[in-house]
């Protein structure tokens, strides 16, 4: 049967234990556990302190799911509690029983005997130690997924199997508290009404109404606390299986550059397009493909994409597709509805997904800071890169930005994919050089079919 115990300290562990297991050997099973002797331990169940030792806890009508109080007695605590005669008995009494080489269950080993002469570590001590704590949360699943939603860097240390790392990361954070909490004592010690006591004061005040509010939703809706699975379709790009993921809040639709190559559209991206994408960290777009077929279900949808040369993801599915086929997403039937066909196909589930977009992949881990200033690093070499790319040619750089139209190198008025020295003969017939690239870009290039036509419009009839 499982038991709850729990200590005026609020902490609390579960026991799963025989219903024959004798008293005294609860008690030893709770040693290992608060590393309070059991000498010391009073076990209180329904308010009514349990004395004796050689009881099964089936005896004193203990079941399953009951919670247990274990209070840490000292002498006159004892005699207090009925505990005079237990302790003399087992503190001068010619029986007594070395608990320390009892494998605990689920632990990781026998908890060793503490001397006579070595007085055991208090809690406060235990919760100093780094490889005392990192034992803890290793033997409770629930300690751990608790670490991981509050202190993700300390549960990245823990999970990486490094107790040097550990124990650096547990020690520098334990540094940061405590200089935390003495400048929080020194700046209380000093006049209330100072301006930076005030501060101090109302952001303890504001810290512990989030942490009031966190409870609260925990208790009344612990599903906020959850992770929802990201809404993908199956679908076919030039007869490929690809696995889409439909976003409404992209103005674009995107294609990663390693799904384009396996699609084999790679020969139909437009490289004037070319520029960087900055959202959630920076992507470097090749180019585009203007225009592309979908197979959703048994209908084949027009639509254009932007490669982008290192996206995790195969494909997303954005505004620009999904407003200009009528899509809905139906998030009661989980389903996506093409408007202007009337086809419906489910969004896939969990173990369906490819491998980063799952709960437990690299979607649900949050970027470190280096990794971010690396990302802002990354962005800034490539806007001075093309930049200096643009300089050279006489223009500006180009960019766009994900989930926003980006505007093609070539269609600014002072660049040009054609040579220099045919525009410069075809303007020293006196147009300018806005309208010999226009007619240049209409001629496919040809110079000679582009002059005649720019003659032919500056002719005049009377």
């Amino acid at each position: 049967m499982q038991l709850t115990v729990t200590t005026l300290s609020d902490q609390m562990f579960s026991l799963d234990v025989s219903d024959d297991l004798e008293l005294e050997n609860f008690k030893a099973l709770c040693e290992f556990e608060t590393e309070i002797p059991s000498s010391e331990i009073a076990i209180l169940w329904n308010g009514r302190p349990l004395h004796d030792n050689k009881r099964t806890l089936k005896d004193y009508g203990i079941k399953n799911g009951d919670v247990l109080l274990l209070q840490q007695i000292t002498g006159n605590q004892g005699q207090a509690l009925g505990f005079g005669q237990q302790r003399q008995q087992q503190q001068g009494g010619p029986l007594s029983i070395d608990f320390g080489s009892i494998a605990i269950p689920g632990g990781s080993g026998a908890h060793p005997a503490v001397g006579r002469n070595q007085p055991p570590r208090s809690p406060q001590e235990a919760m100093e130690d780094p490889k005392s704590v990192r034992d803890i949360l290793l033997a409770s699943p629930h300690e751990l997924s608790i670490l991981k939603e509050r202190n993700p860097e300390l549960a990245d240390a823990l999970l990486s199997g490094s107790l040097e790392r550990f124990t650096q990361v547990f020690r520098r954070q334990q540094k940061e508290r405590h200089d935390k909490e003495r400048e929080r004592m020194k700046l209380l010690s000093a006049n209330p009404f100072d301006p930076e006591v005030q501060k101090l004061i109302a952001e303890e005040i504001r810290l512990k109404n989030v942490e009031s509010n966190m409870e609260t939703a925990m208790e009344f809706a612990p599903e906020s606390f959850g992770q929802v699975v990201m809404l993908y379709i199956d679908c076919y790009v030039n007869g490929h299986n690809v696995k889409a993921f439909v976003d409404s809040g992209a103005q674009m639709t995107i294609m990663s550059q390693s799904c384009a190559e396996r699609c084999n559209i790679m020969r139909l991206v437009d490289t004037r397009w070319a520029g960087i994408a900055k959202g959630v960290g920076t992507q470097k777009i090749i180019g585009r493909v203007h225009l592309g077929q979908i197979k959703i279900g048994k209908d084949f949808l027009q639509s254009s994409f932007s490669i982008l040369e290192d996206q995790p993801m195969d494909m997303l599915l954005g505004l620009d597709m999904l407003k200009r086929h009528q899509c809905s997403i139906d998030l009661k039937r989980n389903k996506l509805v093409i408007g202007t066909t009337g086809t419906e196909t489910p969004f896939l589930s969990e173990g369906d997904l490819p491998e980063h977009a799952r709960l437990n992949g690299a979607s649900g881990t949050t970027p470190s800071r280096s990794e971010t200033e690396k990302e802002d690093q990354q962005l800034a070499q490539a806007l001075a890169k093309s930049a200096q790319e643009a300089a050279q040619f006489g223009a500006g750089p180009s960019g766009a930005v994900l989930g926003s139209s980006s505007t093609p190198s070539g269609a600014s008025s002072s660049a040009s994919p054609f040579p220099e020295a045919v525009i410069s003969r075809l303007m020293a017939s006196g147009f300018s050089r806005e309208q010999v690239i226009e007619e240049l870009r209409a001629q496919n290039g040809n110079p000679e079919a582009a002059l005649g036509v720019l003659l032919a419009k500056s002719l005049k009839f009377p």
